[in-house]
């Protein structure tokens, strides 16, 4: 359905005409969008291009856009979990689908290619630290998805039921539901440097991920029930906060999404990374080769 004449409270825009939470304006955006969740990470990224013609920054989000071997490319941090993926991800859609002065929906529309860049914990021994993982499926253990109508056309139903049955899992504690990375991307980033993975998506760092420090948790087996869990021949293999969600909307709303994992921990061995800024600053590296390649 189209939207005619989005009202203020809505979207809404900055004294400049800048997209609120983001601080951006629709021409500074490019149509290949790097998102980082870390702030500092932008200028990890930007580093390496070769002209940075924007930069913006507001609250946890920043930008920069610029040019990699004549590649236009925006670089936008997110901060951490899904209710940020919720802002970052209308206000992307917006700057290129809406037409700010008329407050209308654009007739043509236009598809951003959106590539995380993030670190994630494996949780088998298999995947190990400093490997490079490309989420090619992502069960969401957040509610953001569940506001959203017409999301039975992006759901893998029978994938999120044998995971309820399998972790007898707590419907207090939301609704999980599973989506795939966009088929496109995953082929062209991927490469014998990469593994494939199926990532969780949760709503927060310590019980949600099964940490312990003084607060107790409600189902004190579930990492091990996610080790276990199996659904035609697909293994739950790490843990983050955003790629479900980023996947989930960005079919929605009609662009192509991937997760790239720098895994700096494995939750199965207790390990860590002993260079996680070299082990994000490779991963960088190969993920802005292989979109220009």
């Amino acid at each position: 359905m189209k939207i005619e004449n989005i009202l203020a409270s809505e979207l809404i825009l900055t004294p400049e005409g800048k997209i609120y939470h983001l601080d951006l304006a629709p021409s500074q955006l490019a149509e290949t969008v790097i998102t980082v969740g870390d702030p500092g990470r932008v200028k990890m990224v930007s580093k390496y291009f070769d002209t940075i013609e924007t930069t913006a920054e507001h609250r946890e989000f920043k930008t920069h856009t610029g040019t990699y071997k004549g590649k236009r490319i925006s670089v936008v941090s997110t901060g951490i979990g899904p209710d940020n993926i919720d802002i970052v991800f209308n206000e992307l859609d917006a700057l290129v689908n809406i037409d700010f002065e008329k407050r209308t929906e654009k007739s043509k529309k236009t598809s951003l290619d959106i590539i995380r860049i993030g670190t994630s914990g494996g949780l088998t021994p298999e995947i190990e630290v400093d490997s490079f993982l490309i989420s090619k499926l992502a069960i969401g253990l957040d509610n953001v998805m569940h506001y959203y109508a017409k999301t039975d056309k992006i759901f893998i139903r029978e994938f999120a039921q044998a995971f309820i049955n399998h972790t007898d899992w707590n419907p207090d504690n939301s609704v999980p539901y599973v989506v795939k990375a966009d088929k496109t991307l995953l082929k062209k980033l991927s490469s014998e440097k990469t593994i494939e993975g199926c990532t969780i998506t949760n709503v927060g760092f310590y019980g949600p991920q099964g940490r312990v420090l003084r607060a107790q948790l409600q189902d004190q087996g579930l990492n091990e029930k996610l080790k276990s869990f199996e659904y035609k021949n697909h293994k739950i293999t790490n843990l983050e906060m955003e790629t479900a969600t980023m996947y989930g909307l960005g079919r929605l709303l009609g662009h192509s999404t991937l997760s790239m994992n720098a895994i700096i921990a494995n939750r199965a061995s207790g390990t860590f990374s002993k260079d996680t800024k070299a082990t994000v600053d490779a991963l960088i590296r190969y993920t802005l080769e292989k979109i220009v390649e």
